[in-house]
């Protein structure tokens, strides 16, 4: 009797009606609509690039655009740099993410008689391949593994906070585990390193913040840093084009006690104490300008000056607490002046210019620096805020069913992505707020999302003991990541794009690769 083939699934029916699509939509573009012009402009200057071009619409696809802007600007083959182009008016701001044609043309908003004004932002050079296998994992962890954070100057070391009242640095390369930072008497909650990849810093459940050499895993001085009545939930150290001197460093600490502390790391003093919370301070981001933004249980936003330790406003808009806050120049911040090709300036004036370019370069929207927020919350809803030109919200992201537990900004700042217990992960427009795609695939909470480098993936931990790692122009799952065997607490991919590492409830830590 001949085998009968069961009936194809909704999966296999769904990508065979997509891929139907796509094929009918390969030339849509009609061959008789004849030139457009268009007028390319730099978004972060707002200055033009050359006179306006003519183009046959068949002809106007992101490709060639990307290839033309290049030959405007007189980069030869080897130059070339891809680009992003997006069109605005009216307030509103449209991608142009095939064509010209589908994307101004076919819904009305330009015609063929208009010149285009076309505003370009460059991609990441460098391109990230997706971690699609477990190169390691690493016991040692005695407990939850609830905090993970890759050094920013390289991929290969890694360090974690436990419930085991421990933090580990461990060498990702090897998989061996190379430092166990003891001295809390309590769960370490949150572990960060400086921008110079010199200390590491740990917040715990007993109230005090611990510093380390990540170099011989040692604490730097004999005490701890005391101050916090209760356990300290965030850590942000100084930006390191902002400090006084190389060698002095300084770092802000949130604390359930509804305070911010600010420390002297080499004198470890407190430098300053930020009161004004009513409730637990859930985060705190240390600004490029010298602003510090605090997100808090009482409902509110903070902004404090670093310098007089002065509140300079509130913002207020949530119904409910604030889980979680991100900045839109968070990585370069965290980086300094590591990027990409690895090369480290040779001298300390160097490096502080370097920073200083390099956030400058991020933060730069129409000529104006413009550090973007955006908060989530339990009320279940996100905003995004532009707090240099408004106190009002910029743009309502709704669209959770539940609570919103992390949010974090891409690298080139162009789009926010959220993080729920509903499941899903969201992507938003981080110019306007406008909603993009859902990312569905876990089937729990997510507590966490984190994107690549370039900009072009993102991967999210969940509490269905997987990491999945999304195309982020595409909104379609890469890679899907099983091998944690509960709940997956923490994850981080690395500033230079090589590994992610990851941590949870089965305390192993898992490192990934390509």
């Amino acid at each position: 009797m001949a085998t009968v083939l069961p009936p194809p699934s909704k999966r296999q029916r769904t990508l065979v009606a997509e891929k139907a699509h796509e094929q009918q939509d390969v030339d849509t573009i009609p061959s008789d609509l004849g030139s457009v012009r268009v007028h390319f402009y730099d978004q972060s200057t707002g200055k033009p690039t050359g006179a306006p071009v003519a183009i046959p619409v068949a002809d106007a696809t992101v490709k060639n655009l990307e290839l033309l802007l290049n030959t405007l600007q007189g980069n030869d083959a080897t130059e070339r740099v891809p680009y992003r182009f997006s069109f605005g008016a009216d307030g509103r701001i449209v991608d142009i993410v095939h064509d010209v044609y589908r994307a101004l043309l076919k819904p009305g908003l330009k015609t063929t008689e208009d010149t285009i004004s076309l505003q370009y932002t460059p991609q990441a050079i460098f391109r990230v391949r997706a971690v699609s296998r477990c190169s390691a994992s690493i016991p040692g962890h005695g407990e939850a593994i609830l905090t993970a954070s890759f050094s920013p100057s390289s991929s290969s070391r890694l360090v974690t906070g436990s419930g085991d009242n421990t933090a580990r640095v461990f060498d990702t390369d090897t998989g061996t585990p190379l430092h166990t930072l003891k001295g809390h008497s309590s769960w370490v909650l949150v572990a960060s390193w400086s921008p110079d990849d010199s200390t590491i810093a740990t917040g715990s459940m007993d109230n005090t913040v611990r510093l380390w050499d990540p170099k011989t895993g040692q604490p730097l001085g004999q005490q701890p840093l005391k101050g916090h009545t209760k356990w300290v939930n965030s850590l942000a150290w100084e930006p390191y084009h902002l400090r006084q001197s190389p060698t002095s460093s300084r770092l802000a600490s949130s604390s359930k006690d509804a305070t911010v502390r600010v420390w002297d790391t080499v004198s470890k003093r407190t430098d300053l104490v930020l009161s004004g919370h009513k409730s637990s301070v859930s985060c705190v981001r240390w600004g490029g300008t010298g602003t510090i933004y605090t997100a808090s249980h009482d409902k509110t936003i903070k902004l404090w000056d670093s310098t007089q330790g002065t509140l300079i406003s509130t913002l207020a808009a949530h119904a409910h607490w604030v889980n979680h806050l991100a900045l839109s120049t968070d990585l370069v911040l965290r980086t300094a002046y590591h990027d990409h090709t690895a090369a480290v300036p040779s001298t300390d004036a160097e490096k502080t210019a370097k920073a200083r370019q390099r956030y400058e370069a991020a933060a730069t929207i129409n000529g104006r620096v413009s550090e973007r927020l955006v908060t989530a919350s339990d009320d279940f809803t996100i905003y995004l805020w532009d707090p240099s030109s408004t106190l009002k919200p910029l743009a309502r992201l709704l669209g959770h069913q539940k609570q919103v537990n992390h949010v974090t900004f891409s690298p080139d700042g162009l789009l926010i992505a959220s993080a729920s217990f509903d499941n899903a992960v969201k992507l938003w427009s981080a110019r306007d707020g406008a909603f993009i795609a859902t990312l569905r695939g876990h089937v729990g909470p997510v507590y966490m999302a984190c994107f690549s480098p370039d900009a072009r993936l993102l991967v999210s931990c969940s509490k269905d003991t997987t990491l999945k790692v999304w195309d982020v122009r595409g909104g379609k799952l890469r890679e899907d990541l099983p091998g944690h065997r509960d709940e997956v607490f923490a994850v981080d991919w690395s500033p230079d794009g090589g590994m992610v590492g990851s941590g949870g409830k089965d305390r192993a830590v898992r490192v990934w690769r390509h």
